[in-house]
C-alpha cells in the first residue's frame, strides 16, 4: 500500500512543541488549505477550506517551532493516520491527521512582516529516514543501478 499526502497551506496557529519522556520533540500544528472551484449550477467561483491537523517529530519539530508561525505558508509531505481515543464520557472518538515526513517553508501570509522565518523562505527540511522503512517502487526504481549494457541487435532479429 502507498500512503502519502502532499499539502500546501497556512498554519492556523503556532507549532505546539512538547517532549516525550525519552526526549523526542513532538510538534503539533494545523494548516488551512484552500481549493477554488467553479460551481456547476451557478457558474460562480467558490472556495472550500480544509483544516488539517499535523504532527511532526524530532529536529524537524524544533526547527518548525523556531522558524514558522501562525499564517506561515508551508509545503508538506506525510502520511495519513487515524487517531482514536475514548473521551471523558466514554464515547469512542477518532480523527484523521497527517504525520509529517518533509516540510518546506514557503513564507508568510503577510510578506511585509519582518520575522526570522521570512529569511528562511526556501528552506527544505526532511525527516531523517530510518533504515527499516520500505522504499516505494518509484524510489526503488530511481535507486537501481543504471549499468545496463548495450546489446547489438539487428531489427530483423526482433520477432514482432
Amino acid at each position: 500500500m502507498f500512503n502519502q499526502v502532499t499539502l500546501i497551506g497556512n498554519l492556523t496557529k503556532d507549532v505546539e512543541l512538547k517532549y516525550t519522556p525519552s526526549g523526542t520533540a513532538v510538534g503539533s500544528f494545523s494548516i488551512a488549505s484552500n481549493r477554488t472551484y467553479l460551481d456547476s449550477v451557478t457558474k460562480e467561483k467558490k472556495q472550500e477550506t480544509m483544516f488539517i491537523e499535523c504532527t511532526v517529530f524530532g529536529k524537524m519539530a524544533e526547527t518548525m517551532n523556531q522558524y514558522v508561525h501562525k499564517g506561515s505558508q508551508i509545503f508538506l509531505l506525510g502520511r495519513l493516520v487515524l487517531d482514536q481515543w475514548t473521551d471523558q464520557s466514554g464515547q469512542k472518538r477518532s480523527k484523521h491527521k497527517i504525520v509529517v515526513s518533509e516540510v518546506k517553508f514557503l513564507g508568510s501570509r503577510d510578506s511585509n512582516q519582518q520575522t526570522p522565518h521570512n529569511n528562511q523562505q526556501q528552506n527544505n527540511y526532511q525527516q531523517p529516514q530510518n533504515n527499516y522503512q520500505q522504499q516505494s517502487p518509484a524510489q526503488q526504481y530511481q535507486s537501481a543501478p543504471q549499468n545496463i549494457p548495450d546489446i547489438d541487435i539487428d531489427e530483423e532479429d526482433i520477432p514482432f
